[in-house]
């Protein structure tokens, strides 16, 4: 408890020092907790380039925070610090808000890893300014064309199917239909991070992506939110492989079909047919195999270059060319 209250004031006294940027970098973002699993997130969009590098920030097992408007990127880490240390997403909101001179010019939303919202609108916020909390979101709009999205953020969150990244972009499409920024749209970021604490840092994060400067930020989000899903089944298939091929063989299979463009598909299905190849299962390394060749001529090249690196056997090698000989009737 001692310990807590140390560093409690501690991170006031920072408070007055912390760097400013006064200009109005956000528009509109959603913090957010997944009741089943823990996971906790927040995805934002702006007209403004590299929204991702400033706005957004969350950590496994403690919470997300979204601090835009005249934004302060240190409301982030402290925030984190301080609901690692103990404190509740609103506590800690209050306890940064105190001491912060330009406070009427902030908006900012945190949640915490229990689902505990706060959230802030200054005074000086540029209107259209609003924000509103439900269970396990808190949303924050500034700039926007017209009143009301928040609401229709929120109406999407509750209503989308998926998981925590589906929802939160569910709920960004949902703001810029309602209107969404005055400016117009430039940049988007997501991140998701695991409800427990611990394990390597790049182990605690489901979703980091940014898209920095784009005509349509929230769907090439969208996008690569769904290149994230088939690469991480693709991993869950190798992860597979030693102990249980047949689910390994359904997890490569189910990455091609996540896949959202052919580049992507054909890359996936190529070290699918590695990865099934190395197991013995032949005849399905050869499907992949050729799924990949017939988008990309060149992966029949990387093909030979795997033996010298010690990912293929030359028996392996040659089953998979003699496979793809024999559906086309070649002796290339």
């Amino acid at each position: 408890m001692r310990a807590t209250l140390l560093l409690f004031i501690a991170l006031l006294v920072c408070i007055p020092a912390l760097a400013e940027d006064l200009r109005p970098v956000s528009t509109y973002s959603i913090v957010a907790r997944d009741p089943q699993t823990g996971a906790l997130g927040v995805a934002v969009q702006s007209h403004w380039f590299g929204v991702g590098r400033i706005v957004p920030w969350a950590e496994a097992g403690t919470g997300a925070v979204a601090t835009q408007a005249a934004t302060d990127p240190n409301y982030g880490p402290l925030g984190i610090t301080l609901m690692r240390a103990g404190r509740s997403a609103p506590d800690a909101l209050r306890a940064l808000l105190l001491t912060d001179p330009e406070r009427e010019s902030r908006q900012v939303a945190m949640i915490d890893y229990q689902g505990g919202t706060g959230v802030h609108t200054g005074a000086n916020a540029i209107a259209e300014a609003n924000h509103l909390e439900g269970e396990n979101y808190a949303i924050a709009a500034n700039l926007m064309a017209n009143p009301g999205v928040p609401e229709a953020m929120a109406e999407a969150f509750e209503n989308a199917e998926g998981d925590l990244a589906a929802k939160m972009i569910a709920a960004l499409e949902a703001a810029q239909a309602a209107g969404g920024d005055l400016r117009g749209r430039q940049s988007a970021a997501l991140i998701v991070v695991r409800g427990e604490p611990g394990g390597e840092p790049w182990q605690q994060r489901l979703f980091d992506l940014r898209v920095d400067d784009h005509e349509q930020p929230v769907a090439e989000l969208k996008r690569l939110a769904a290149l994230e899903r088939a690469y991480r089944r693709l991993a869950e298939g190798d992860a597979h492989l030693a102990s249980d091929v047949p689910q390994a063989a359904r997890a490569y299979m189910e990455a091609v079909q996540l896949a959202p463009d052919e580049r992507s598909r054909g890359e996936i299905a190529f070290w699918s047919a590695v990865g099934l190849a190395g197991a013995g299962r032949m005849d399905e390394a050869a499907a992949h195999y050729r799924a990949a060749v017939a988008i990309d001529a060149n992966w029949e090249r990387l093909l030979l270059r795997l033996p010298a690196a010690g990912l293929l056997t030359e028996e392996q090698l040659e089953g998979l060319q003699g496979a793809d000989r024999r559906k086309d009737g070649t002796n290339r």
